[in-house]
């Protein structure tokens, strides 16, 4: 039997009753039909989870928990992922992928070739959204810890903030046009803790932007003789470092 995995915005202990979200409480009633005494999983995102059961229905279902089992399934690889917004469900996909494969943060970025404009009210709307698909794939691959999803900011901005980061960190810029792939680079410079992963919007970033990138310290990386699109990318990219440092 399947347990399903649920997310609770309000803070977790044992032996808690706690109300759940309308969409959650929507989809174990209305979707799973589910009824009272069914088990389930609860995580915070504050770090591991909790056994739990079903003892409301309605509108708003409610639960207890159980025990709390400290188990995360965070990667050893601390992976951040910065990458210009692209259109449609472009980026959705994205983000949706990133958390599965374990990305700790992700940076949206406006560059050059960004042809999405975000501000005011729709951009927290927007920013609420990628939240809540971060979220629900956590709960589908049984993360605990919800990755940040950080504010856009100015891809010129951020590069002057990555500085400031440990030296330690291996910052990658993807760039089709060099050389240089992973292999080369752990060669020259041993295996590293954590990653800062920079990826352009549709049409690529600028070689301006890629000059800027590479005069902060970023490396750039090569993905094969193929040019991929903005949401190939960042994905092959990601499950290549988390096979080479990570965990799969």
């Amino acid at each position: 039997m399947r347990i399903p995995r649920i997310f609770s915005s309000q803070p977790l202990t044992t032996q808690q009753e706690v109300e759940l979200d309308e969409p959650a409480s929507r989809h174990l009633v209305k979707v799973l039909r589910l009824g009272t005494g069914h088990p389930l999983t609860l995580f915070d995102g504050h770090g591991g989870e909790y056994s739990a059961e079903l003892i409301e229905t309605g509108k708003r279902a409610r639960a207890r928990t159980g025990e709390f089992r400290g188990k995360d399934r965070q990667s050893p690889l601390a992976l951040t992922l910065a990458i210009g917004i692209s259109r449609g469900e472009r980026f959705d996909w994205v983000v949706q992928k990133a958390t599965e494969l374990g990305v700790a943060t992700i940076q949206p970025l406006f560059s050059e070739r960004c042809e999405v404009k975000l501000s005011g009210e729709r951009l927290q709307k927007k920013l609420k959204h990628w939240r809540q698909i971060s979220i629900s794939a956590c709960e589908q691959c049984e993360r605990n810890l919800v990755p940040e999803i950080a504010e856009p900011v100015k891809l010129t901005q951020y590069l002057q903030v990555s500085t400031q980061e440990s030296s330690s960190v291996a910052r990658l810029v993807l760039h089709h046009r060099t050389e240089l792939d992973l292999r080369q680079w752990q060669a020259e410079r041993g295996k590293p803790d954590s990653a800062l992963l920079l990826v352009g919007p549709e049409g690529g970033l600028s070689q301006a932007e890629i000059d800027m990138a590479l005069a902060q310290n970023f490396m750039p990386l090569r993905l094969g003789p193929r040019v991929m699109r903005t949401e190939t990318a960042p994905i092959a990219a990601l499950s290549v470092l988390q096979f080479q440092w990570g965990d799969l």
